[in-house]
């Protein structure tokens, strides 16, 4: 599937590195990890990053009712998600040709609140798993006055868009001739070492979900 971009979702700038395809999109988000919302306050824009969750072609967010961008984008107005990874950078023979290499996505639309608890529920589910996948099943269910006391937003993708750039430095041709290093340096997040709660009980060993993000 494929979006139809309209002029505020349009890429611009390097066209050429746009992605509209919804597969890959949701890519994106698969691997990103935080999402910077966008909303207006009294005339002003505001952005906060905030966690994320992808549920179908819907992009959900959550976070204490009192948040005022969660009140913002419950009030029917449009908002701005944008997520971004950096995969290298990408180092030229001059300054003003380095750059980087990354993965973005850009998301706007009018976000839907979720009223219904099990839906509501639901959504904090993927919340935990987007966090580290498996980890809801090893927790204790969430309580019926931690439901009450979050707000959900559902932000469908149907207006999004990606950009991507990959690939080695582009220098102006005689720029080649010169003895400078260029090149790419790959960005990588890594997991260290867990480190217990102090107050963990004895025995409670390191649980499958969180081993598995070591397995690459």
């Amino acid at each position: 599937m494929t979006n139809q971009p309209d002029d505020q979702l349009r890429v611009r700038r390097l066209p050429d590195r746009a992605r509209y395809e919804l597969q890959a999109v949701k890519a994106i988000l698969a691997e990103g990890t935080l999402a910077h919302v966008g909303t207006i306050r009294d005339g002003l824009p505001i952005v906060i990053p905030m966690f994320y969750a992808v549920d179908g072609n819907d992009l959900l967010l959550h976070g204490a009712p009192a948040a005022g961008v969660l009140r913002r984008a419950a009030e029917q107005i449009e908002i701005c998600a944008t997520v971004t990874i950096v995969d290298g950078l990408v180092l030229a023979r001059s300054a003003f040709h380095h750059s980087m290499n990354y993965r973005s996505v850009v998301v706007i639309g009018v976000a839907e609140s979720v009223e219904d608890p099990a839906a509501k529920a639901s959504a904090l589910d993927l919340f935990a798993d987007k966090i580290v996948p498996g980890r809801q099943a090893e927790l204790r269910p969430t309580t019926e006055k931690e439901i009450r006391g979050t707000s959900v937003l559902r932000l469908s993708l149907s207006r999004s868009s990606a950009k991507v750039r990959t690939g080695p430095p582009v220098d102006d041709e005689e720029d080649y001739d010169f003895d400078v290093w260029a090149g790419v340096v790959p960005v990588r997040t890594t997991f260290g070492e867990p480190v217990p709660d102090e107050r963990l009980k004895d025995g409670i060993e390191l649980p499958i979900s969180i081993e598995h993000l070591f397995d690459s």
